[in-house]
């Protein structure tokens, strides 16, 4: 199961010890070269239309040119199965070939699978050093991992202004993690300045890119006019966005909105729901316990009838 990056990092900031990042179990294919590379732009435009097999043959083709490009497509392709039978030991094999000349997507595989034990043993020391190479090119996402191992401390020693710095860096690029990270710091005062306003700017940043933590966090700074305008509605839009998105948080904070009608109208049967589905996640709260007992028997019931409906169709937390 996914950690949530709220938990995550605020364990770090309190205690300076986070989980390692956690990596989806099918990670993003790697974008097109930045250069012309001739038949490799038919691959990946094979491979982004699904077309997996010939992606492959194109690949192919290419990375007996020596592209690192080809070879770190062939690499995702093996690691994912496409087109070919998974098999993590050539899917290294091709990520190794790809890092040693240079290519920083396939450095931040062949890390990912260091972490997590794919086709070699788990080796958190080497996977550092990948990143660490990755990052120095340009890689937002390993800039990201390798800022949560300074914060961590672990493989390097603890170092919160590096994190920031590595943060920064992938947060320019885009990245919505980093720009939530960077985000919690500046609110912490951890490795730079504490600045409410730009970790606001942040904030909003990173829940416009879809981080649902970032979500969660902006629509409370929202709602009680903290760094940012004061704006119940917009907060009770986006505690509903990340409320359907699976965070319990925000299930709770919108369910206390439809019992007390701030931001939006009241509506008691869907302020149980969300109770209902909030409790589900592991967020309780007596407040709401109470308002559902005084509620008629008929509105208890469909609430729990609408919350059992959502639940067995809610994608996992995303």
């Amino acid at each position: 199961m996914r950690a949530s990056r709220l938990v995550l990092l605020a364990a770090a900031l309190a205690l300076g010890a986070p989980a390692l990042a956690q990596k989806p179990a099918a990670p993003p294919p790697p974008p097109p070269p930045q250069a012309d590379t001739g038949d490799i732009d038919l691959a990946y435009g094979a491979y982004q239309r699904g077309q997996y097999i010939t992606a492959f043959q194109e690949a192919t083709k290419r990375a007996q040119a020596n592209d690192p490009a080809a070879m770190t497509l062939l690499g995702e392709l093996y690691a994912q199965g496409l087109g070919v039978a998974r098999d993590d030991a050539k899917a290294l094999d091709w990520y190794k070939l790809a890092a040693a000349k240079g290519d920083r997507n396939a450095m931040f595989a062949q890390a990912m699978f260091n972490l997590q034990g794919r086709g070699v043993a788990k080796n958190p020391d080497e996977a550092a050093r990948l990143l660490s190479e990755a990052a120095k090119l340009g890689h937002p996402a390993a800039q990201y991992d390798l800022g949560l191992l300074y914060l961590q401390g672990q493989q390097f020693p603890q170092d919160f202004k590096r994190a920031a710095d590595l943060f920064t860096s992938a947060a320019k690029e885009g990245n919505p993690e980093a720009q939530y990270a960077l985000a919690t710091m500046y609110k912490e005062g951890r490795g730079v300045p504490k600045d409410i306003d730009r970790a606001m700017l942040l904030m909003g940043q990173a829940s416009l890119a879809g981080n649902v933590d970032a979500m969660v966090e902006y629509a409370i700074a929202e709602f009680n006019g903290t760094g940012v305008k004061k704006d119940e509605a917009g907060a009770a839009q986006l505690f509903q966005k990340a409320a359907n998105r699976g965070s319990p948080i925000a299930q709770n904070r919108l369910a206390r909105i439809l019992m007390a009608g701030r931001g939006m109208p009241a509506n008691p049967t869907e302020a149980i729901k969300w109770h209902i589905i909030s409790k589900a996640g592991g967020d309780s709260d007596p407040e709401l316990d109470l308002f559902a007992s005084k509620q008629s028997a008929d509105v208890r019931d469909a609430a729990q009838k609408e919350a059992d409906k959502w639940m067995s169709t809610a994608a996992p937390r995303s």
